[in-house]
């Protein structure tokens, strides 16, 4: 018994250490996680009520008197439980999950956005109705209570893009753009997750998620339209953007308002705003960048990133500290 209550303790303690709010399909906060939420409640309960049946069941029968059980009727006791429940019961859950299945309606003047799977990355741009589009990388925010259409492909290999409380999963498929439509019902700052092995870093794809106001996300989405502008005043800011230049950077990152213009890389403007860096697996710090600056695989085996040992301290630290000032 004691062993059986000690691994009985040691199970609760690994589910409870499973749980989160910010990545949890039971911790929601769009409409389409709230119906999967519910329909899974539902049937996790019909299920218990089903088991508790059967149990019920098996241990009448087990006490049932000798020869109270006759051939004829076990066979109408098969034929009602076995054949005629399931199929009331199946029917029933299906008309009632199906309205759920609807897919929320797209108008023209809903925001798309298009986020793109990378190894190990995400690229995405915003496309708002009626204006120029807005490109970043790593970290997605989205207006409370306005629908969202996500336009989901991939440029190296098959990913799968899933933000657990905002709704269910969806592929990314090189060549194939896959559609997912949503809506956020509460602001707050989650995490999404590549679910699809996609590499040696596909444990090190994450990316945050910030649902925001709509009046405070037009705001952001404004900022991040316009040019990259260091902060003023910052130490070293003019030295990071020339050592950004001379080592090269700009041929696979691109700065608006800057010459670098490389697309291979990440979008590093407004960088220094995000939460995270390295798509949602450090913290934004000067250090973290230093590091991710000199020796990318280190922190991310597999990234195309070279590393760059020949790199002075003096100018990694500058570039960190010329990205940290790019609000």
């Amino acid at each position: 018994m004691r062993r059986i209550r000690a691994s009985l303790g040691a199970a609760a303690l690994l589910a409870l250490g499973a749980c989160n709010r910010h990545q949890s399909a039971l911790s929601v906060f769009g409409e389409e996680a709230a119906t999967v939420r519910h329909l899974t409640v539902v049937m996790l309960v019909g299920a218990v009520v089903i088991a508790a049946g059967v149990a019920a069941l098996m241990i009448a029968a087990v006490r049932a008197p000798e020869g109270r059980l006759t051939l004829s009727g076990g066979m109408r006791l098969i034929g009602w439980l076995g054949g005629v429940l399931p199929v009331v019961v199946l029917l029933g859950l299906l008309l009632y999950s199906l309205p759920a299945m609807r897919p929320l309606r797209v108008a023209r003047d809903d925001l798309r956005i298009a986020v793109q799977g990378e190894q190990f990355w995400w690229r995405v741009r915003y496309q708002p109705p009626g204006a120029a589009p807005v490109v970043t990388a790593n970290e997605i925010r989205i207006p409370v209570g306005r629908t969202v259409q996500f336009d989901l492909t991939a440029g190296d290999v098959i990913h799968s893009f899933w933000i657990p409380g905002l709704a269910g999963k969806m592929d990314m498929i090189p060549g194939r753009t896959n559609r997912l439509v949503v809506r956020a019902t509460k602001p707050g700052k989650f995490r999404g997750v590549c679910t699809e092995f996609c590499g040696l870093s596909h444990a090190l794809m994450a990316f945050d998620v910030v649902a925001m106001e709509p009046a405070a996300f037009d705001s952001w989405l404004a900022n991040e339209r316009g040019p990259a502008t260091p902060a003023t005043g910052t130490a070293g800011t003019a030295a990071g953007a020339r050592a950004f230049a001379a080592n090269g950077c700009t041929g696979c990152h691109s700065i608006a308002g800057t010459p670098a213009a490389g697309l291979i890389g990440p979008d590093l403007t407004h960088i220094g705003s995000r939460t995270s860096l390295g798509a949602g697996t450090q913290p934004m710090t000067r250090a973290a960048l230093v590091r991710f600056i000199t020796d990318a695989p280190a922190v991310k085996p597999g990234a195309r990133m070279p590393a760059y040992p020949q790199m002075p301290v003096q100018d990694a630290q500058a570039i960190a500290a010329y990205l940290e000032s790019l609000k």
